[in-house]
């Protein structure tokens, strides 16, 4: 049988390749590199196709597929949420994605985005917080020490500095987990014992947790004035981390406001809740963190423009790296209309 043809091959990114390329650039680099791919596009936001990501509900857990074009490119990732799978030794959260060139529709990158998404979440939560985060914040408290949990902690001392660390998770194992892995990043690291001792002297406050369902991670009295709030996992309908007085007396800033509305912790809230598009900051627009006192919120469901950014990064390492396989993906035969020949000649000649 024939090799397939250059046009029929599309670059495929696997997870083991993925790991390789992240360990050869830096963990940390990566980060602020996809941080900037990021903030680029949220300042052409313009230029995106722009809609809420199509979503499959279940008791268990959601399915869902999140596409954007600048209409150069198009993108999508599927990606799941399913908190119950760590009991049968499964990952909550698991992904691919796709980038493809609109002129033609031809698929130019396939890509593992597992890893590729815990990557781009945390380098949007930090390049949020740089528009958001009190001036000089060096403590960070992280409610929720699962598989996103180191990620945020890297990407914050990359892009601001973070260098303290206070952990709590319902799971002492888990918090466990999290120190020990970054043990060895330069980070001063206190795992409490409640989640009020986590927050006490944080002027940023993540919150990560999994849970499928309408929960109070934080209550009001936990937030005291100038701090910020990255709340990342409310990110479905019935989910959510903090009571909505927090958000009553927040400025909240969102990725896309059709989106967060429904999924998002201002589900909570009014439909008309004032809320800013983090592209407003980015761009200048509106403002971000403009005192002292102010409470920020920023209310992260992950948007598909960023998944388009991370793609877009990946992309761009290929050819440097090398770390890809190619995938026979397309059917490519010698005459554009002739797939059913092209199928029969795969049989050889006939006997």
């Amino acid at each position: 049988m024939s090799l397939p043809s250059p046009l029929a091959v599309v670059p495929f990114v696997s997870v083991e390749n993925m790991m390789r390329l992240v360990l050869a650039i830096g963990v940390e680099e990566v980060l602020t590199a996809l941080a900037a791919y990021i903030e680029e596009d949220f300042r052409r936001w313009d230029a995106f196709d722009k809609t809420p990501r199509v979503a499959s509900h279940s008791l268990d857990g959601v399915i869902e597929l999140m596409p954007t074009s600048d209409g150069r490119l198009y993108g999508f990732k599927y990606v799941n949420g399913h908190p119950k799978n760590t009991r049968d030794g499964k990952q909550t959260v698991t992904a691919f994605g796709v980038l493809s060139d609109v002129d033609s529709g031809y698929p130019i990158l396939l890509s593992e985005m597992t890893i590729l998404t815990a990557l781009r979440t945390a380098a949007t939560s930090a390049v949020a917080a740089k528009y958001l985060a009190p001036d000089n914040a060096r403590v960070m408290a992280i409610i929720g020490n699962g598989a996103q949990s180191e990620f945020q902690a890297l990407a914050f001392k990359a892009l601001l500095g973070i260098d303290t660390l206070r952990l709590y998770d319902i799971d002492p194992a888990a918090s466990r987990k999290c120190a020990r892995n970054l043990a060895a990043k330069g980070f001063d690291i206190t795992i409490c014992p409640s989640c009020q001792e986590a927050v006490e002297g944080a002027g940023i406050i993540t919150t990560v947790t999994a849970d499928k369902q309408n929960a109070t991670v934080l209550t009001d009295n936990m937030v005291g004035g100038g701090v910020h709030v990255n709340a990342i996992g409310g990110d479905c309908p019935g989910k959510t981390e903090l009571h909505r007085d927090i958000l009553l007396r927040s400025d909240i800033f969102v990725e896309f406001a059709p989106q967060t509305r429904i999924e998002g912790e201002i589900q909570q809230l009014a439909a008309d809740h004032p809320v800013t598009e983090l592209w407003q900051v980015m761009s200048g627009h509106r403002e971000g963190r403009r005192s002292a006192s102010q409470i920020t919120l920023f209310d992260s469901v992950g948007f598909a423009t960023e998944d388009f950014s991370a793609l877009r990064y990946v992309r761009d390492q290929l050819m440097q790296t090398g770390l890809y396989d190619e995938l026979d993906l397309l059917a490519d035969p010698d005459e554009p209309r002739d797939l059913y020949g092209m199928l029969m000649r795969a049989a050889g000649p006939a006997l």
